[in-house]
Parts: C-alpha cells; structure tokens; sequence
C-alpha cells in the first residue's frame, strides 16, 4: 500500500508495508469481508473434526461444508477457527486468508487516519494498493 499526503504543494510518499495483522474488531472484519463478496452470520457454532463444536463470533460460509468463523480470545483478538480438514481441500483459502489479512489492515490503518483527521487539516491524502 502507498500512501501519498500533499500539504501546501509538498507531498510525501510512504510505502506501507508492516501493517497491523491481528484481528480485534470484529466489526471491521465485518466489513472486510462483504468487500471481498462474503455474507458474514454472526454468532453461532462451527462443527469440527469428531463433532467438535466451537462458538464463533462471526463466520462465513465458503461453500459445500466448509466454513471459517472467527472466535474471541481472552486478550480480545480475534482467532481463525476452521475445520482444517476440508480447508486443506481447497486451493484458494490461504489466498482468501491474505485477502482478508490485506483488506483488514488498510481498512483499519484508514480508520485511524480518519481518526486523526483534525491533525492532517488541509492535506489530501490519497491511498492505492
């Protein structure tokens, strides 16, 4: 991701590539994932290997039998939850993984520029993956 800020005829360039990856707010990811064309539910349970049961906070179904949810961690992040088994089958899940990785990343990089919007007053900003 670049992001490129012009004040006053200066601009500067950044090159933005260490990005926060772990996942907090499950609204954003959310978010995210209707981006990238998914109908997240939320709540519920996913069933894992030998009928193993997990809540979710939010899920996603990726077709057939498989589906990834994610679940809350005592530190308040957000951890993948998944029956590893029918993800091995697929081919596009760890695409779809650093998609959604991406997407949460500059989504919550430009929320926090939004944020501290009052201190860029007079800037353009402009952002391109």
């Amino acid at each position: 991701m670049i992001a490129r800020v012009c004040q006053s005829g200066h601009c500067a360039v950044s090159h933005l590539t260490i990005l926060p990856t772990v996942l907090r707010d499950a609204e954003a990811l959310a978010h995210c994932l209707e981006g990238l064309g998914h109908q997240p539910v939320w709540g519920g349970v996913l069933k894992g290997f030998a009928d193993d049961c997990q809540s979710v906070v939010l899920q996603i179904d990726l077709g057939g039998e498989a589906r990834l949810g994610w679940s809350r961690q005592h530190d308040g992040s957000l951890a993948l939850v998944g029956d590893l088994q029918r993800l091995s089958r697929s081919k596009s899940v760890p695409r779809l993984l650093g998609e959604i990785t991406r997407r949460y990343a500059a989504h919550r990089a430009l929320s926090t520029l939004n944020d501290h919007a009052n201190e860029f007053a007079g800037c353009h900003v402009s952002v391109s993956a």
